[in-house]
């Protein structure tokens, strides 16, 4: 629900109703007086209510994104700077500052964390659903390079022994790079196993 019409005895009142009715902070919405309060004549006859229109402004998903990650890294202690580049179906928050290890975490770990409640808070209330990828200093990408180098490596451990190896556990995402890294490798195949949030990589011959 973006409008309503709501009536009061003031113009206060009816937009109290409005605001109680739609759910959100006087801030995000613009309203119309429809019709101004009467008291009539003598303040007995012919009184009229207030009638007002009130329309929840549409907001800007990345600005929320952008403000929600400035907040909690400034909660943290942490002075940031935020790089904003926007691809075809997502868009990335490239954040640079000093002592930033602690909001990667172990394995991208608290980087995800972080990106989901970003993801969440940005499409709360939005009109259009966006896609936020956060990364720290370009961590996501140079992961990606080491965890590809990984993959080849052990996928020619694996082809010259005919052992299977199986990596240690991993998010989603990084393992979602390993299956990349050697999918179009004819001899060894992937596959994950375990449970959440000790799910692995197997790497093995192809029968």
């Amino acid at each position: 629900m973006n409008y309503v019409e709501k009536t009061g005895k003031t113009i206060e009142e009816a937009l109290e109703l409005a605001l109680a009715e739609l759910q959100v902070p006087p801030e995000r919405v613009d309203y119309q007086v429809l019709e101004e309060p009467s008291k009539g004549l003598f303040g007995l006859i012919g009184g009229r209510m207030a009638r007002i229109g009130v329309k929840v402004k549409p907001i800007d998903p990345m600005a929320v994104a952008r403000e929600f990650v400035i907040q909690v890294c400034e909660a943290m202690g942490l002075a940031i700077e935020v790089d904003q580049l926007t691809k075809e179906d997502h868009t990335v928050f490239n954040i640079r500052g000093e002592g930033l290890g602690v909001l990667i975490g172990k394995h991208g770990q608290t980087l995800d964390a972080l990106q989901y409640l970003t993801n969440l808070t940005a499409n709360r209330d939005a009109e259009e659903k966006v896609r936020v990828i956060l990364d720290v200093e370009q961590y996501r990408q140079r992961r990606a390079d080491t965890l590809t180098r990984l993959a080849q490596r052990l996928a020619g451990t694996v082809k010259r022994s005919g052992e299977t190896v199986v990596l240690e556990p991993m998010t989603p995402s990084e393992r979602k790079i390993i299956h990349m890294a050697l999918q179009e490798d004819w001899r060894v195949s992937t596959y994950s196993e375990g449970e959440e949030p000790f799910r692995k990589v197997v790497i093995a011959l192809k029968n």
